[in-house]
C-alpha cells in the first residue's frame, strides 16, 4: 500500500541533506530551500512574466550552443530546449516561487529556472520528475552556465522588453496631451512664474509642453535601452570562461540574438561585465527623470484644477470619487496625486539601486537581486500610473475657457505687453494703482491715463499677439 505522503510528495537531495517537495512541483530542492528562506517581499519572480520568458530563453540558447559544440547530448538538449520553449510561451510560470529579494546573487532564481526546466523536459521524455540521472538542472539545464552570467543576462533581456511596453505607455499620454493641446489651442490663459502671474499663453500651448516633456523621456528611455544589449553570457563565475567550451560565449549569444529578436552583444571584457552594473545605474537614472517630469506635470493640473471657487479653476479633471467623509461634495485631483506617489517610489528606488551598485565587491555584485526588483517595480508602477493617467485624467479634461480669459484681462501682469511703449516707470506706476485701487489695466492706460488709443490697445491684447507676442513699441 502506497502511504499519502508518497503520493502527495517527492524526496530530493543536494549537499545539505534531503527534502520532501509537493510532488506536482516542477520545482526543486534548491527552490524549495529558497522559498523557505526568502519570504521578503512577498513578491515572487512569476509575477514578471518578462523576466521567467528570458530565463527560459537564456536556458535555451545554452542548450543549442552546448549541443553544436559537443558538450550536451542532442537528446537531452532537444528536450530542454522543448522545455524552454513552453515556458516562453506562458506554461509553468506559477513554478517560479522564488522572491524577487535574496542572498546569493540570484542562486536561487537561475535554479528556479534550472529546476522547473529539467522536470518540464523529464516529464516530456516520459520520466519522473526529479529523476535528475536523465536530465540534470546544473549538469545539463545550466551546462555552460553560472549564476553570475544567465542572471543578469535573463534581467537585461526582461528589462528591455518591460520598457518596450513602458515606451508605448508613454506614447499613449503623450498623443492624449497633444490631443488636448488641439482642443485647447484658442482657450487665453494667465502663464504663471514662481506663482505669480506673469504673462499670457494658451492653455494649448502649456498641453503642448505636457507633451513635448513626454517626448523627451520617450526618446531618453529608447536610448537607455540600448544600454541593456550588452551581455556577459559566456563568463561564467567571473568573467574567465571557466567551464564553457571555447566559442560558446559567441554562439550562445548569437542564439540569444535569434531567439529573442534584441541585438544583443558580448561583453568585451567579460570579468569587467561581471562585476559592474552601471548600466543598472544609468537606466535608472532615466526612470527617475521620467518620473520627476510626470510628478512635475501633475503637481501643475493639480494646481491648474484647484478650487473649485477659490483656487486656479482654470480646468477640470474628471470626478472619480467623493473626496471627503465629512465635506460633502468636495472631489479630490486623486490620479494626479497617485502618479505622484508612484513617482516617489521610483525615485527611492533609484537610491536604492545607486547604494547597491556601490556595495559590489571584487568580481561579482551579490545585490543585483534588490538592483533587479527595484527597476522591475519601477518600470511596473509607472506604466500603470501612465495609463491611469491618460484613462482617468488627461482624456476627460476640461477647459474653463470664459474663467480662464477673465483672470488674463484683470491681471495687472498684462501691463508687460505695454512697457516697450510707455516705459518702465509709467508701467509700475499703473502696476501699483490697479493693485491699490482694483482698477483694470484696460481702465488706467487707455480710459483715464489715455496712454494708448481703443485701437492700439485692441492690436496688443489681441489674442493672437498675446499668445504670439510681437514686438510693439510704438
Amino acid at each position: 500500500m502506497v502511504s499519502l505522503i508518497e503520493k502527495t510528495t517527492r524526496i530530493e537531495h543536494d549537499f545539505l541533506g534531503d527534502m520532501e517537495i509537493p510532488n506536482k512541483a516542477y520545482y526543486g530542492i534548491q527552490t524549495y530551500r529558497a522559498f523557505k528562506n526568502f519570504n521578503i517581499t512577498g513578491i515572487k519572480i512569476k509575477s514578471e512574466p518578462f523576466f521567467v520568458q528570458a530565463l527560459a530563453f537564456v536556458k535555451k540558447a545554452a542548450a543549442m550552443a552546448n549541443r553544436d559544440l559537443g558538450v550536451l547530448d542532442p537528446y537531452i538538449a532537444e528536450y530542454i530546449i522543448k522545455a524552454s520553449d513552453r515556458l516562453i510561451a506562458g506554461e509553468f510560470h506559477d513554478q517560479f516561487i522564488s522572491d524577487f529579494i535574496q542572498g546569493g546573487a540570484g542562486t536561487s532564481c537561475n535554479m528556479n529556472a534550472n529546476e522547473v526546466i529539467a522536470n518540464v523536459a523529464l516529464e516530456m521524455m516520459g520520466y519522473e520528475k526529479g529523476d535528475y540521472h536523465y536530465c540534470h538542472p546544473n549538469n545539463h539545464v545550466n551546462c555552460s552556465q553560472s549564476t553570475n552570467d544567465a542572471y543578469p543576462t535573463a534581467i537585461k533581456i526582461a528589462l528591455y522588453k518591460k520598457l518596450e511596453e513602458y515606451t508605448m505607455a508613454l506614447v499613449g499620454l503623450r498623443n492624449s496631451f497633444s490631443n488636448k493641446s488641439k482642443e485647447f489651442s484658442r482657450v487665453l490663459k494667465m502663464g504663471r512664474t514662481q506663482l505669480q502671474d506673469a504673462v499670457p499663453m494658451s492653455l494649448g500651448s502649456e498641453f503642448h509642453a505636457f507633451a513635448s516633456n513626454i517626448d523627451d523621456e520617450i526618446k531618453l528611455l529608447t536610448s537607455s535601452k540600448h544600454l541593456l544589449t550588452e551581455i556577459n553570457m559566456g563568463a561564467t563565475a567571473i568573467g574567465t570562461g571557466i567551464n564553457a567550451p571555447e566559442g560558446y560565449a559567441d554562439l550562445v549569444t548569437e542564439y540569444l540574438v535569434d531567439i529573442t529578436g534584441i541585438e544583443l552583444e558580448k561583453a568585451k571584457d567579460l570579468i569587467k561585465a561581471t562585476s559592474d552594473t552601471g548600466d543598472y545605474v544609468q537606466l535608472s537614472a532615466s526612470l527617475k527623470r521620467t518620473a520627476i517630469k510626470i510628478s512635475k506635470i501633475c503637481n501643475d493640473l493639480r494646481l491648474l484644477s484647484s478650487g473649485p471657487r477659490t483656487g486656479f479653476n482654470e480646468i477640470n479633471l474628471p470626478q472619480m470619487q467623493p473626496g471627503s467623509s465629512i465635506m460633502p461634495g468636495k472631489v479630490n485631483p486623486v490620479i494626479p496625486e497617485v502618479v505622484n506617489q508612484t513617482a516617489y517610489y521610483v525615485m527611492g528606488a533609484d537610491l536604492t539601486i545607486s547604494m547597491a551598485a556601490e556595495a559590489g565587491q571584487l568580481q561579482l555584485n551579490v545585490m543585483e537581486p534588490v538592483i533587479s526588483f527595484s527597476l522591475f517595480t519601477s518600470i511596473s508602477y509607472m506604466a500603470r500610473a501612465v495609463q491611469t493617467l491618460k484613462r482617468e485624467c488627461i482624456d476627460g479634461i476640461t477647459a474653463n475657457e470664459d474663467h480662464c480669459r477673465n483672470l488674463v484681462m484683470n491681471s495687472v501682469a498684462i501691463v508687460t505687453l505695454i512697457s516697450p511703449i510707455i516705459g518702465y516707470e509709467k508701467s509700475s506706476a499703473v502696476s501699483k494703482e490697479a493693485l491699490k485701487t482694483g482698477k483694470t489695466v484696460y481702465q488706467i492706460v487707455v480710459k483715464e491715463e489715455k496712454y494708448l488709443t481703443e485701437e492700439k490697445w485692441n492690436e496688443i491684447y489681441s489674442f493672437e499677439n498675446l499668445i504670439n507676442p510681437k514686438f510693439i513699441n510704438s
